[in-house]
């Protein structure tokens, strides 16, 4: 009879000598000649189990978790809620579902959790998102809850980890969970963290995302990992009645004349390079060569430098500064987040305008504190560079500026999604664009859309 048994990382298949390896074909299956055994990477555990019961081989299971959980929760999904649920279980328990931020993608999971009642492992990218998952968790269900990351490393039947927590300890405790909850999945196609998920056993996956399709095609792998994206809704389709309705305002604003002429030097300085080496402006790909360049060739390093200055000088104009105050003068009774790129217009705008300040320097105590005073009015606005696009429990805001980001839609739709959680006076939320005229931000403004 053959066994399976899971094995740093890996299911072990005892009962197979080599040449049956090659006659058995089974899904995954390999001779490994260091430990003379058959082996499966982990993620094939499900594929293995139905070929042999498709085959109606006897065999003995040593992986899968015994352990069935009671779990309960006091949810009352919402009908797209429900319908993300359904088509997830009607995949077999795997694949992503890409819903807007604010939409509830946290109660889809624990319905799931709750309905399969298997011992889970929930991977986050975040230690804000850690913290706050494994409260709502420990709520939900009345139970311990695990924690793999933030200076602890306990394991429960329902176990939250960051996803380098789990890339660490995947090789251990990967044949210990029937569900794997992989919160913000389109991380998992970074090539690193791609590893958690062929180490563990679970044959159930669920990804959860607002932006499931990545610029460089990672996505595809995420589904062979995952499964495919399975259900699917937008902003557009979820406004005003589960979300917020919504405006985007784009405003132009204009460079210094000092301003004007440091933009076009560098600009051109850049471009110049560009056109003599053949390379396209537009081009991710010559963009990526032009930064290899840079480490050999002087010339390619100007041209790069002056890129970034020219970027810093568009999107840190002294006239968004100027802008900015007069919303914030207009919306003195919403509540505000002001988004910008760079960490030092962060602190120039909190100086200026007074505005608490949260950024990659601030301490985690710092900003829960921060964030509270902002849910509970004591502070109506707040500034920050990149810290707030994705795993952090932004309180309800109704107004956000856009003072510079990138042409990355992903981060556009999670800036968006801040503001989107519904209004109990019906208020609109308003996302206002500022831009630099005639400059290349007006081209990473329209990318990004």
């Amino acid at each position: 009879m053959l066994t399976l048994t899971f094995e740093d990382g890996t299911v072990r298949v005892g009962g197979l000598d080599e040449s049956a390896v090659a006659a058995a074909a089974l899904p995954g299956v390999t001779w490994d000649d260091r430990g003379l055994v058959a082996r499966a990477p982990a993620h094939r555990y499900a594929d293995l189990r139905a070929e042999l019961d498709a085959r109606d081989l006897a065999y003995e299971d040593r992986v899968r978790p015994a352990t069935r959980l009671d779990l309960s929760h006091a949810y009352d999904l919402r009908d797209y809620q429900q319908h993300a649920l359904d088509a997830w279980r009607e995949n077999g328990d795997r694949g992503v579902l890409e819903l807007p931020t604010g939409a509830g993608k946290t109660v889809v999971a624990v319905a799931a959790i709750a309905a399969l009642g298997v011992p889970t492992l929930v991977v986050v990218p975040t230690v804000d998102l850690l913290d706050q998952w494994r409260r709502e968790l420990a709520t939900e269900f009345d139970v311990p809850v695990g924690q793999f990351g933030g200076g602890e490393q306990t394991q429960e039947a329902v176990t939250v980890s960051t996803y380098d927590s789990a890339y660490l300890r995947a090789e251990d405790v990967g044949g210990d969970f029937g569900l794997v909850v992989f919160d913000e999945v389109h991380h998992l196609g970074g090539e690193g963290y791609r590893d958690v998920a062929r180490l563990l056993t679970a044959p159930a996956r669920l990804g959860l995302t607002a932006t499931f399709e990545r610029p460089d095609g990672a996505h595809e792998a995420v589904a062979e990992l995952v499964g495919p994206k399975v259900y699917d809704l937008t902003v557009e389709e979820l406004a005003g009645e589960h979300l917020a309705d919504y405006e985007v305002r784009r405003v132009e604003v204009n460079l210094t004349p000092e301003e004007r002429d440091r933009y076009e030097e560098a600009q051109g300085t850049f471009v110049d390079y560009l056109k003599r080496s053949n390379l396209s402006f537009s081009s991710g790909a010559d963009y990526r060569k032009l930064v290899m360049r840079s480490g050999s060739d002087p010339r390619a390093r100007e041209a790069l430098l002056a890129k970034q200055r020219a970027r810093r000088i568009m999107m840190n104009a002294d006239e968004k500064v100027e802008t900015l105050g007069r919303l914030l003068d207009r919306h003195r009774d919403d509540r505000v987040i002001v988004f910008t790129a760079h960490t030092d217009l962060v602190y120039r705008l909190s100086e200026r305008y007074l505005l608490p300040a949260i950024t990659s320097e601030t301490g985690a105590a710092e900003r829960r504190e921060l964030l509270e005073r902002f849910r509970d009015g004591t502070y109506s606005r707040v500034v920050t560079a990149n810290v707030l696009d994705e795993g952090v429990d932004v309180p309800d805001a109704n107004v956000a500026v856009l003072l510079a980001g990138s042409g990355s839609e992903r981060e556009f739709t999670q800036r968006l999604g801040r503001i989107l959680r519904p209004k109990t006076d019906g208020r609109t939320a308003i996302l206002y664009e500022l831009v630099s005229a005639e400059t290349a931000e007006e081209r990473v403004a329209d990318r990004r859309r």
